[in-house]
């Protein structure tokens, strides 16, 4: 089971890797391709929104079938055959679907190390676990800063894609011969997502869940690339290394989060804050503009360590589901994370279309973020009703 572990954390390495990688292969993209911002965001978006749209299918599969041959079988198909797709593409239409199925393949992958872990650990030390993971797994993240542009450099784009498409296929059929399924008591309980759905404690956290992990995602995964190449005429390896420190700060949040509920008592408490942070600094870059290349990095570092709180979101609302829905629940709390990252990525391309034509191009980014930050301050205040948990 720990080898079996160990290869579901290097799949959540390469999910974290294609949900951001865009972010770096956009000025690429966007020469050879003839690609628009407006179409990498949607693409970005549609990666998170098929995410988001297979949690239910497969949170059902996991309580079905186990962990083993969902993971395996939509890793292998999904992520493996579109990320070949991605590399042999000649249109920004075909990066899109290329997108797509990759964020199908990539759906299950964190929710099976999830369900795993609430099978055979205390709900106590979930939280623990799940930021550790998503710790662990964000190197993916810093993959597809500085190391993407360098094998981009030296290989070409299509050559780097498509290795990474050979080390997911190679990947998916390790998690099909290493993982274990955790064996479920002959005698449990049987229930539907509706009974989730009745559970009043969860609907707070699962809007807590739509915006805490968009604005990281989002700003990451797509939006400091053109921000600073448009406005400080920043190069690609500048890209790539602004795009490393935010993504070492978001793998510091996740480790920094996981044990966060046991330093605050509860789980409510640091959630409130991280986020209210990310907001405050979100509406930065609105009301006063950072001046120079470094202070603008240091933002969004910023806005990457304070919103990593997701692993501690999806925790509180694990514990309020049954053990029976254990798989069911925490994907119905991760279609919420992963579908509000990919409403709003998908938002984001048209709303900044419309704000670059009313106040120009480099004011919108600032009204952009600004409106991210506002969303924010929505959804915590709604959070502020929920229940909170230690347990």
């Amino acid at each position: 089971m720990r080898a079996g572990i160990a290869f579901l954390v290097i799949a959540y390495m390469l999910s974290q890797f294609y949900r951001a990688f865009l972010a770096v292969l956009s000025p690429v993209l966007m020469d050879e391709l003839g690609a628009s911002t407006a179409d990498l965001a949607r693409a970005s978006g549609l990666w998170f929104l098929c995410f988001a749209a297979m949690q239910l299918p497969v949170g059902w599969a996991l309580d079905r079938i186990g962990p083993r041959r969902t993971a395996a079988s939509l890793f292998l198909i999904g992520a493996g055959g579109g990320a070949t797709i991605f590399a042999l593409a000649q249109t920004p239409d075909t990066i899109i679907w290329a997108m797509m199925l990759i964020g199908v393949g990539c759906a299950p992958i964190l929710m099976a190390t999830y369900y795993i872990f609430a099978r055979q650990f205390s709900a106590a030390i979930f939280g623990t676990l799940a930021g550790v993971t998503v710790g662990l797994s964000s190197l993916g993240n810093i993959a597809s800063a500085t190391p993407l542009a360098w094998l981009i450099a030296m290989f070409g784009w299509r050559a780097t894609v498509g290795g990474f498409a050979a080390l997911t296929v190679v990947i998916a059929f390790a998690i099909a011969l290493m993982v274990r399924d955790p064996q479920k008591p002959v005698d449990e309980a049987k229930g539907s997502l509706m009974d989730l759905l009745r559970m009043p404690q969860l609907w707070p956290v699962m809007v807590m869940m739509f915006v805490c992990y968009a604005p990281a995602a989002g700003l990451r995964g797509l939006w400091i690339s053109p921000y600073l190449a448009d406005r400080f005429d920043a190069a690609l390896p500048q890209i790539g290394t602004a795009t490393l420190i935010m993504g070492l700060a978001m793998v510091l949040g996740n480790f920094l989060y996981g044990p966060a509920d046991r330093l605050f008592g509860g789980r409510k408490r640091p959630i409130l804050i991280g986020n209210g942070i990310v907001a405050l600094l979100c509406l930065c870059f609105w009301i006063s503009p950072p001046q120079g290349f470094g202070m603008a990095v240091a933002l969004f570092a910023l806005i990457g360590l304070c919103g990593a709180s997701y692993p501690l979101v999806i925790s509180h609302g694990r514990s309020f589901c049954p053990p029976h829905l254990t798989g069911r629940g925490v994907t119905l709390l991760n279609l919420f994370g992963m579908g509000g990252a990919g409403v709003m990525q998908f938002a984001t391309g048209p709303t900044y279309a419309t704000l670059s034509q009313t106040s120009g191009p480099l004011e919108a980014y600032g009204a952009l973020f600004g409106i991210i930050g506002v969303v924010i301050i929505a959804g915590l205040a709604l959070y502020l009703w929920s229940k909170d948990s230690t347990g």
